[in-house]
């Protein structure tokens, strides 16, 4: 025969050891969130947006187009002027830092392999540093540096800051004259 005081322990304990259990999984869960609004936003302002500060190109061989600098305490980035301009830099347009997860709008990079994104603010440019280690085992990098400038994506280089100005608006093309084959073998 079956003992009547297990059932009635059961009955009355039942309830506050649920009530108990669901308590410790909720305030554990909560210890332990870290994808909060408030850490996401604190980790996007940790990057360190000093790897940005330099002069880019999209070649080796060409003088620096873009240049990246710290103004007043906020980001900014320069254009190179054409030699008719008097100037070397054009005026500083602000730049912001962009959510890792809005890296897959710009570029097709896990975001998990990229330190930093900062951008203008209507992102008609967008950087991105990718990882070192990253740059160094992905056989389509060639830089640690990535722009996507007007809905273009490519890698670009840190060079050397110059202050010489240089026609970057000239057609190296200009000269060249194209035939119709059809044409000129008549």
């Amino acid at each position: 025969m079956m003992s009547v005081r297990p059932n009635v322990f059961y009955k009355k304990w039942s309830p506050l050891m649920v009530a108990i259990t669901v308590s410790s999984a909720l305030f554990l869960s909560a210890c332990n969130d870290s994808n909060t609004p408030a850490d996401t936003k604190q980790m996007q302002t940790a990057a360190d947006l000093s790897i940005f500060e330099g002069c880019y190109t999209v070649s080796h061989d060409e003088p620096a187009q873009i240049k990246v600098s710290q103004q007043d305490g906020a980001w900014v980035m320069q254009m190179k002027e054409p030699a008719s301009a008097k100037r070397v830099w054009d005026d500083a347009e602000p730049l912001e830092v962009i959510a890792n997860s809005d890296i897959p709008t710009y570029f097709s990079i896990d975001p998990d392999n990229v330190d930093a994104v900062i951008g203008r603010p209507d992102r008609v440019l967008v950087l991105a540093h990718v990882k070192p280690v990253y740059a160094n085992i992905d056989p389509l990098l060639d830089s640690e540096y990535l722009s996507y400038i007007y809905r273009g994506a490519n890698t670009i280089y840190r060079v050397e800051c110059d202050e010489v100005n240089t026609d970057i608006l000239a057609n190296p093309h200009s000269n060249i004259v194209i035939d119709n084959v059809n044409e000129s073998s008549q």
